[in-house]
């Protein structure tokens, strides 16, 4: 069975197993929640959860996919520029602040955070394959409208996540040094740069 690809933004009946979902990890973390506890929090059967998700890995990926998902929405409607490079470095850089405060991502790093490796270092989740996709399309507006430099966008956009990354898991092993909020202030400096013509 194929999991779920969750679109951000609509409501599904799914939501609300994502939901209790989101609610059973936030209570005790990934690796002590189980279909079971889900199903019992969602008030459903199991064969609900096992139609839907046949295993927890699947049901996690989608949960992240979602909330990954509507944040990056949020972070990109809310975005503000005078043109589309400000934009998205406005974008991005609440984006990875937002995705830092999330209490599910809080709650994944705190209490599983191997589950993140296979997305680090292995392959690419639908989050980021998503996010590759906003990306591309937003280079492509800002070389139209001349505030980002030219270069293949390909490049660019797997460069920018890249760096997101960093700014996203790593930032708490810097925090000794300097805050979150002047690491934001370093962070919106170097995409600024990097992307300016």
């Amino acid at each position: 069975m194929t999991s779920i690809r969750h679109t951000p933004g609509i409501r599904t009946d799914e939501d609300a197993l994502l939901d209790a979902a989101r609610d059973c990890v936030l209570a005790v973390g990934l690796r002590r929640t189980t279909l079971t506890d889900v199903a019992r929090r969602a008030g459903v059967s199991r064969m609900t959860m096992y139609r839907r998700w046949p295993d927890m890995a699947t049901l996690v990926a989608d949960l992240m996919t979602r909330e990954w998902g509507e944040l990056a929405l949020q972070a990109q409607a809310t975005a503000t520029g005078r043109h589309t490079r400000e934009r998205l470095v406005d974008g991005l850089a609440n984006g990875v602040r937002r995705l830092r405060e999330h209490p599910v991502f809080r709650r994944i790093v705190e209490l599983d955070p191997e589950v993140l490796l296979p997305y680090l270092v292995d392959r690419r989740g639908t989050s980021q394959d998503r996010m590759l996709a906003a990306l591309l399309a937003t280079i492509a507006e800002g070389h139209a409208d001349g505030s980002v430099r030219s270069g293949a966008p390909e490049p660019l956009a797997a460069s920018l996540l890249l760096t997101l990354h960093g700014f996203v898991i790593s930032a708490g092993t810097m925090t000794d040094q300097v805050t979150t909020a002047g690491l934001d202030s370093e962070l919106r400096l170097l995409l600024d740069r990097y992307l300016a013509p």
